[in-house]
């Protein structure tokens, strides 16, 4: 019985010690949460879905890595979409009282950014 024991507090000890890796953000994640906005960015108006998709993805976005992939993947889309109005893009995290370091726009350095 007390080896039983042992092993499972060697156990937690070994989960406590090295979690598990969460996955990076993808550009994928980053589209489907913030699909909602493409009606605002091409100069529609703002609604619930967009900005809950914004503050997802802010809170999705925990490390350096995490944070500049996703700067690269809202670049990304910036420069692919036509339509988009870049005023729009540059306001929405504020609209959304979300807070990211950088302008979403095509021209944004995204490796400027921790």
């Amino acid at each position: 019985m007390f080896a039983k024991v042992v092993c499972l507090v060697l156990l937690c000890m070994v989960v406590v010690a090295f979690p598990p890796h969460a996955e990076a953000i993808t550009c994928s994640q980053i589209s489907a949460s913030l699909a909602p906005c493409l009606g605002f960015l091409q100069g529609g108006a703002l609604v619930p879905r967009c900005c809950y998709g914004v503050k997802s993805v802010v809170a999705a976005a925990r490390t350096t890595t995490d944070r500049q992939s996703a700067c690269r993947c809202l670049q990304a889309a910036a420069k692919s979409f036509r339509g988009i109005n870049l005023g729009n893009a540059a306001a929405l995290p504020g609209r959304c009282g979300a807070n990211i370091p950088y302008k979403i726009s095509p021209t944004t350095d995204c490796s400027k950014y921790i």
